[in-house]
């Protein structure tokens, strides 16, 4: 299979840490679009939104969506946001697998509360915060998602579903 795996979900659902473990497993490279915006801009996203605009970083999320899309064997960890857009569901599905990584809000506050990272979630009350964004995108992220695997396990087990999910093992 060439098709490229995209791993998405809400903040700190495990794509980034699953990726590694899924690409350490297929042989396959891994490629965090966050982490390519931020090279690009050579700001954090934090400072991106604050500088430019959540609207502009959108539009370089998409651009960076084509750009990887047009390439093969890849494992793709898409930012929390990107794929409760169309057009950049649009634009992965050409060449990709999507595989909802999914963890319930509650998980997700234990993982994140800490990080100070994150500007859509630095509005006071961090878990509320996480609920009404959770809800707002929840729907969104499964009528995306090719599959859906549970995020709330160890990587390893969650690697090997997403594996068994898209037919690699």
């Amino acid at each position: 299979m060439n098709r490229n795996i995209v791993l998405f979900g809400f903040m700190g659902c495990g794509k980034t840490t699953v990726g590694t473990e899924l690409a350490h497993n297929t042989r396959r490279e891994l490629v965090d679009t966050d982490a390519l915006i931020e090279q690009s801009e050579g700001m954090s996203i934090s400072e991106i939104f604050a500088t430019h605009g959540e609207s502009y970083f959108r539009d370089r999320e998409h651009e960076i969506c084509c750009e990887l899309a047009a390439r093969e064997r890849l494992i793709i960890s898409a930012g929390g946001g990107a794929l409760t857009f169309r057009r950049n569901i649009d634009a992965l599905r050409k060449g990709c697998e999507l595989v909802l990584i999914d963890v319930p809000p509650e998980v997700i506050y234990e993982r994140l509360k800490y990080d100070t990272t994150r500007p859509l979630l630095q509005s006071g009350d961090m878990l509320t915060a996480i609920r009404d964004l959770y809800a707002r995108r929840d729907a969104i992220y499964r009528e995306a998602a090719d599959h859906t695997v549970n995020g709330d396990q160890p990587r390893g087990f969650v690697a090997l579903d997403i594996m068994k999910a898209v037919g690699i093992l």
